[in-house]
């Protein structure tokens, strides 16, 4: 079982701090929560707030990106991509780490097509479809994987995705050598901060 407060360290590095790049389609963006993500966030926690409004004043705005913490980026984090995919359930903790850093850039749906096409690559007996559902055919076929040979898969699947994001518009241009660097990374391991969530 793999454990969110092993790849945050991972995120956090990829994601960084505040940013507000114009050409950025998430808008304004902290410790990777856009504000795009954060206006469409619902009450998953319970706590009678949307999950996006941070400072608790009735609507979401940029304010809310300028006031998120490292603990509220973890929490949203968790909520709707950790625990909503069950990403804790890969065995590899550097394969579940991956699959998530890139859900957060490129979206679930696409990071869990790349895991699959990958998975089938050096499963290439098993049948997957790649329909980017995390679902127990390919979390079986996912944990029966050699790790080694399914995470070099998933980096090269990540690479071609982001690859051809800019073949099909110019305007990416300017962020394929991060998203290359990020499809190529590894995980951070670090004896640092351990996240308690």
């Amino acid at each position: 079982m793999s454990e969110l407060k092993l790849a945050l360290p991972t995120i956090f590095l990829h994601e960084g701090k505040f940013i507000n790049d114009p050409r950025d389609p998430g808008w304004a963006t902290n410790f990777g929560i856009s504000l795009r993500f954060l206006v469409q966030t619902g009450d998953l926690d319970g706590d009678g707030f949307l999950d996006g409004d941070i400072n608790h004043d009735g609507k979401i705005d940029i304010k809310d990106i300028l006031a998120i913490s490292q603990d509220d980026a973890a929490h949203l984090y968790d909520l709707y991509f950790w625990s909503k995919y069950r990403y804790g359930l890969i065995n590899c903790q550097p394969i579940a780490t991956k699959v998530f850093d890139l859900a957060i850039n490129m979206g679930a749906s696409g990071s869990h097509k790349c895991l699959q096409r990958a998975a089938r690559s050096v499963n290439p007996e098993n049948k997957l479809a790649d329909d980017g559902i995390l679902g127990a055919k390919t979390l079986d076929t996912i944990n029966r994987s050699k790790s080694d040979c399914l995470l070099a898969a998933l980096k090269s699947e990540a690479a071609g995705f982001y690859r051809s994001i800019r073949l099909k518009s110019n305007n990416e241009q300017t962020f394929i050598k991060g998203w290359l660097n990020r499809a190529y990374s590894d995980m951070v391991v670090t004896k640092g901060r351990s996240f308690e969530l």
